[in-house]
């Protein structure tokens, strides 16, 4: 059996879990996540734990096994603590400003500014002055807001320009050199 899939997940206090036609919803003190299930996973709840089960050992089960106790897990993890992702700027007279927690506003460096308006269910801060903190309850929707952010000003390799989250490490290339 998978390793990832056969792991059962803990329900924590003030977390409910409903499993009806093959949709799982999971509602906590954050909010409420939904997700179709394939009907060859059931999804079910015992002693106080979500448990997954495939119906079989075919090859397609297998990976579905794993994928859906992932998501479930992250589901859980979402409506108790929520996903972060923090996005970094760099570069001379950038400057970044927020209009309400779901609007950004960001001059970096084009003719005009550039406005991102979040999702619903995503919210934005600026912990410090060129610092986009991307908060949300899906796992998915916040990486691919961040990433959305990220896209409009990739990282110059030369001078680091540009946006790159928090932990990601920036390769500089070497410039050209002088002649002798």
């Amino acid at each position: 059996m998978s390793r990832i899939g056969r792991a059962p997940i803990a329900l924590p206090a003030g977390v409910k879990f409903e499993n009806k036609d093959n949709v799982v919803t999971v509602s906590g003190p954050l909010g409420t996540l939904t997700q179709a299930i394939d009907p060859s996973i059931d999804v079910e709840l015992k002693d106080g734990a979500i448990v997954c089960t495939r119906h079989s050992d075919d090859k397609d089960h297998r990976a579905l096994h794993g994928l859906y106790r992932a998501l479930i897990n992250n589901m859980v993890t979402g409506v108790t603590k929520g996903f972060t992702k923090t996005v970094v700027v760099a570069g001379v007279g950038y400057k970044l400003a927020l209009e309400g927690p779901t609007k950004l506003v960001m001059n970096i460096g084009f003719s005009h500014p550039v406005v991102v308006q979040a999702p619903q269910g995503i919210t934005f801060e600026l912990p410090q002055p060129l610092e986009i903190v991307v908060k949300g309850i899906d796992r998915q929707l916040v990486g691919q807001q961040a990433a959305s952010i990220k896209a409009i000003k990739p990282v110059e390799p030369y001078h680091g320009y540009g946006f790159h989250y928090k932990d990601e490490v920036v390769i500089h290339k070497e410039g050209k050199k002088a002649a002798k």
